[in-house]
């Protein structure tokens, strides 16, 4: 791509920026509240690594259906809020992921073996 042609694309983008719809798009709760909702998966992701037995059962399983929910009313919101959507679709995995965790770690008869490892001796 030719510098002019990435001058008139970034002038592009600036110009939609600043545009109205824009601004009311990021002045609305169609933004934030997805933006706000996203501490949930960033949460559930940061604790991938800690000891399964701090996992809570029905918590996961609770915001496992959450999260299903939600990614349908996502799509059936007019118009489609896909920021709510990848969101859900990011927290429905991570606490899938969980969730296996915790059932790998609850039927185990070795919990120590799966337990992970403290990072004092990563």
């Amino acid at each position: 791509m030719s510098q002019k042609k990435a001058a008139t694309l970034g002038q592009k983008i600036v110009e939609n920026l600043k545009s109205k719809e824009m601004r009311d798009y990021f002045m609305s709760t169609h933004f934030w509240g997805p933006v706000a909702n996203w501490g949930i998966p960033l949460a559930a992701i940061a604790d991938i690594r800690s000891d399964p037995k701090y996992i809570s059962g029905k918590m996961t399983l609770a915001l496992t259906v959450y999260s299903a929910v939600f990614m349908r009313f996502a799509l059936k919101v007019k118009p489609k809020n896909m920021l709510l959507f990848a969101c859900h679709v990011t927290n429905g995995t991570v606490q899938t992921i969980q969730g296996v965790r915790y059932i790998q770690y609850q039927f185990s008869s070795d919990k120590k073996a799966i337990a992970v490892p403290s990072s004092a001796s990563i």
